[in-house]
């Protein structure tokens, strides 16, 4: 009692007080009879309605203020919300019918529009590295260049026809042993090139790249054939840094990745995965995790290309058809969930003709978004 003989006034506590929210659960009450007066409301479904928007509206800024900082701005802008909206994949499906004013768009070319000539349609390039320049002698004799000339012009015919074979789908044995051919090229998010190239892995100085990936096991084996090559070409110093790799890291994870230096090598460093077997516990999921880390781990590095076998097929058992499709969208969501990559081109190198004609198809299916 007051002094006065009245009541002691006795302060509410808020339903969003009570449920630990921010949002009003009394507001989402009203809302709810609003939208849906012939029906029975529970106690807890205008809480769960403001627990719900609570985490969505946080995510969503979360995410948006990531965009600004990249961006180096200290404003949120609704081109921010958009960005954050749309590199996620789930955010991006809840909200695919809502437009956000002055968002603006993806960045995105469709790939017609990049062909040179007027009005045909997007083919495959088929770009052949010239041979090494040779000193001029003084005395040219006529007749020896005019053979060199035949020499040369039937040596590019002949490897214009094995990239068209491979691309086919044919089993042409053979490949460039002193160049390389870009079969197909992709324009990713952030504007990154996605070349499909037909050559050995090991011709790493042909087409310049500063990081391989080098699919093994846990123990980071050297014994399959990639890892053969990389050792013969690296030489000692680059045996001893995957031996003492193994002894600092232990066994490599599943879907796990690590890095040495190239040494004897034309890349500058080398990335080693430990790639899942098919039919192993989530497979799928652990090849997109897999090819996710070696990009992380080149981006850490600033690299700026990165060269891919195929990682999935051969020992470790995965369909090629299957493989292509998770590694390439692995490649594609990386780009679209990571707002700067040092990365600008990302070479997948094949050599038999079977694979090569699955990537250029799974390729022209890829969407850059």
């Amino acid at each position: 009692m007051s002094s006065r003989g009245g009541k002691k006034k006795i302060c509410k506590t808020s339903r969003s007080t009570k449920a630990g929210v921010i949002f009003p659960v009394g507001r989402m009450l009203r809302y709810i009879k609003r939208g849906l007066p012939k029906y029975r409301i529970g106690v807890g479904a205008p809480v769960y309605m403001a627990a719900v928007l609570e985490y969505l509206t946080a995510e969503i800024l979360e995410l948006a203020g990531n965009a600004a900082r990249d961006n180096k701005k200290g404003r949120v802008t609704p081109r921010h919300i958009l960005l954050a909206i749309a590199n996620d994949e789930e955010l991006h499906q809840l909200l695919k019918g809502v437009t956000i004013a002055a968002g603006g768009v993806l960045p995105n070319i469709h790939p017609e529009l990049l062909s040179k000539k007027r009005g045909s349609k997007a083919k495959l390039e088929a770009i052949v590295t010239p041979p090494p320049p040779t000193k001029k002698s003084k005395s040219v004799n006529k007749a020896a260049v005019k053979k060199l000339g035949t020499k040369k012009s039937s040596r590019v015919k002949r490897r214009a026809a094995m990239a068209k074979a491979g691309t086919d789908g044919s089993t042409t044995a053979g490949g460039p042993a002193d160049g390389f051919t870009v079969l197909s090229s992709k324009s990713l998010f952030l504007g990154q090139k996605l070349n499909l190239i037909h050559s050995q892995i090991t011709n790493l100085a042909a087409f310049d790249v500063e990081g391989v990936i080098n699919p093994t096991n846990a123990d980071f084996d050297l014994k399959n054939d990639l890892g053969s090559a990389l050792e013969k070409i690296g030489g000692k110093e680059f045996a001893e840094a995957v031996l003492d790799l193994r002894k600092s890291n232990g066994p490599l994870e599943v879907a796990g990745a690590a890095m040495t230096s190239g040494y004897g090598l034309p890349a500058k460093f080398v990335i080693h995965c430990n790639s899942p077997g098919w039919g192993s516990d989530k497979c799928e999921e652990m090849l997109d995790k897999t090819v996710k880390n070696c990009l992380t781990l080149a981006d850490e590095k600033k690299l700026k290309s990165v060269a891919f076998p195929s990682i999935g097929s051969g020992r470790n058992g995965f369909p090629k058809q299957t493989a292509a499709q998770l590694i390439l969208k692995a490649i594609s969501s990386y780009f679209v969930t990571t707002m700067s990559s040092s990365i600008k081109t990302v070479y997948f190198v094949l050599f038999d003709s079977e694979s090569i004609g699955i990537y250029v198809q799974e390729m022209a299916k890829l969407d850059a978004n």
